[in-house]
């Protein structure tokens, strides 16, 4: 069971990592460095940004819509593409399945 668990854990950060790099690329595109997307989401501290290009956070998800706003994107589409990553599990159970 223990070894289950650390390859839900790997895969999971995994995952995070790829949604992290996901939206960098995102953030660059739209031509905005990590302080300028923090501005223009009013987060008090801009290394949030870098926490979660990383993977070492998430954002929350009922700041989703605001993200995508500030990125350019479309608010389905982003809410999609970060449920794959964040949750996988509920993606594959509503997504995927259409």
């Amino acid at each position: 069971m223990a070894v289950q668990t650390i390859l839900k854990d790997a895969k999971r950060q995994r995952l995070r990592e790829e949604g992290g790099a996901w939206l960098k690329k995102q953030r660059e595109e739209a031509g905005l460095t990590q302080k300028d997307l923090s501005e223009i989401l009013e987060l008090k501290i801009y290394t949030f940004i870098s926490q979660i290009e990383l993977g070492r956070g998430k954002i929350p998800s009922d700041r989703y819509k605001e993200w995508a706003k500030a990125l350019g994107l479309d608010e389905y589409e982003f809410a999609k593409k970060i449920l794959y990553y964040y949750e996988p599990s509920i993606y594959e159970l509503v997504i995927s399945k259409k």
